[in-house]
């Protein structure tokens, strides 16, 4: 698909005044049926056949790492596995973990990876007035003037463990997902938005739901849970954060 017929239209029926209701009253919700139904057919259909996905990992105290496609062609299958057993020992002993197949759509876009990949176009859509009025709209948080971006694909054995984003330097102020998995997801192949109480418990999951749109006010604790091996495809989603100037 040539970036130039890369579709991004939002739905015009979003009730943003409802929307915004519930999101000042709870700092996060899902938003169903986000784009119309081509713009997110096409977006699904670039995730299952045109990302070279490299993988992202950290298995704590270890640093976390992006590793490109490339890196990941020239790896043997007994270095990967390592890989994974190492992130799923770090969450099994409390440390902070994750896995999961990624493509880092800015770092592409700024350095050239993929001239003309659709994902360049969707990247400059994501941080156009349409989508950045949606987040204020719903928010209400008018000094939002930019959003990050990467391409995620949550395949079996996936996860990332607990954290709250409040790490980085940057000026976050509300975290995205906008979920581009198949439309019959089954709760039983994991994959959820978790929320976390005070104590641990899951105070709120959300499913994975094709042409769906999460946000949240940053920071929250929250996670990615496991997807489980009997999923047949992976979870796809582009992941971000709305941020201030």
């Amino acid at each position: 698909m040539d970036q130039n017929n890369v579709q991004f239209e939002i739905n015009p029926a979003l009730d943003r005044a409802a929307l915004q209701k519930r999101f000042i009253q709870d700092h996060r919700l899902q938003i169903r049926d986000v784009l119309e139904p081509a713009s997110a057919e096409g977006l699904r259909e670039i995730f299952a056949s045109q990302i070279n996905w490299g993988l992202a990992w950290r298995a704590a105290p270890s640093d976390p790492k992006n590793y490109r496609f490339e890196d990941l062609s020239s790896m043997q299958p007994s270095e990967l596995q390592s890989l994974s057993e190492q992130a799923h020992a770090a969450i099994g002993s409390g440390e902070y973990g994750f896995l999961y197949r990624q493509y880092p759509m800015l770092e592409a876009y700024l350095n050239k990876w993929d001239p003309g990949h659709p994902l360049d176009k969707m990247l400059e859509h994501l941080n156009s007035p349409p989508f950045l009025d949606l987040i204020r709209d719903v928010t209400g948080i008018d000094t939002i003037i930019r959003a990050s971006a990467q391409a995620t694909s949550y395949e079996p054995g996936n996860f990332l463990s607990e954290h709250d984003d409040s790490h980085s330097m940057e000026p976050r102020r509300v975290a995205y997902v906008l979920h581009l998995t198949i439309p019959d997801w089954k709760s039983e192949w994991g994959g959820f938005l978790n929320f976390f109480d005070e104590e641990g418990n899951v105070s709120l999951g959300l499913k994975p739901v094709f042409n769906s749109l999460n946000l949240f006010r940053v920071p929250q604790r929250h996670s990615v849970s496991l997807v489980a091996p009997s999923a047949p495809v992976g979870r796809f989603s582009i992941t971000g954060w709305a941020m201030d100037p």
